[in-house]
């Protein structure tokens, strides 16, 4: 490791940290920072998935020691994800450098407007057959593994709104529900991105660097959400949205000539 590993690594400690507090693979941090640093947008989404997988598995070790994890809804809609993300490699290859990071920045703005002005979440519990929550939990997971993982975000944040609106899940199963869905949905973008021929050398060096350092800010997450008042939560993940979507619009305006610097 060198000095010029370091932005990686805070990278990494913070994507973590969003990851152990909202459910989130963590991308939302990691590919308008890969932007910053100068990444083309396939580079940055490889990298974004695969830190995945380290950030999720640890963060659902931890959420099931802690009970927090309803693990056959897990298993549910993580196959759904598993068979949605298969397809985001082609997606990924369809799309130019310009097109994807346009994309990224279309779905950040809808999240942040959804959850600055957006429907509060629902407190009627679900009385649906187990046959019809399975097959919405599988459902929603395919759907948000086709765009989530071709985008690098891992899902967590397109899939909360289902899990809590349709099923009327409590925040914290969405959390841990939406973390352990990052696991089969990482895993598959990673070998759909591989056969495509996104993933190279580089992307694994950072990737994995920036995966082990977010296990540390997981850790620090899952830790601060245990303590954290509600309406607290939500602004820092309003402030996180903010950031991310100007980051992405500053590199957005590079990548068509606009801006210079």
């Amino acid at each position: 490791m060198n000095f010029t590993d370091l932005p990686y690594i805070f990278i990494g400690i913070f994507s973590g940290i969003t990851s152990g507090l909202f459910g989130i693979g963590g991308g939302m941090i990691i590919v308008p920072s890969m932007f910053a640093l100068g990444a083309s947008a396939h580079h940055a989404i490889g990298i974004s998935v695969l830190q995945m997988i380290f950030a999720a598995i640890f963060g659902s070790y931890i959420n099931y020691k802690k009970k927090n994890l309803n693990l056959k809804d897990g298993i549910v809609i993580g196959l759904g994800g598993l068979l949605g993300a298969s397809f985001s490699g082609i997606l990924l290859q369809a799309l130019s450098d310009v097109a994807l990071t346009a994309i990224f920045l279309g779905v950040s703005c809808v999240f942040f407007i959804k959850y600055a002005f957006g429907i509060k979440e629902s407190v009627v519990k679900s009385h649906k057959s187990v046959w019809v929550k399975n097959g919405i939990l599988f459902i929603a997971g395919a759907f948000t593994g086709i765009f989530a993982i071709s985008l690098g975000i891992g899902g967590g944040l397109l899939i909360a709104p289902i899990l809590a609106y349709f099923l009327g899940y409590d925040s914290k199963k969405v959390v841990s529900l939406s973390l352990f869905f990052v696991i089969f949905a990482s895993i598959s973008g990673i070998i759909s991105f591989a056969n495509s021929g996104v993933i190279d050398a580089e992307v694994i060096h950072k990737g994995v660097l920036v995966g082990f350092a977010s296990m540390i800010g997981v850790f620090i997450g899952i830790k601060i959400i245990e303590k954290m008042h509600i309406s607290a939560h939500r602004k820092i993940l309003l402030c996180v949205y903010a950031l991310s979507i100007l980051a992405t619009t500053l590199s957005l305006l590079r990548k068509l000539g606009i801006l210079a610097f």
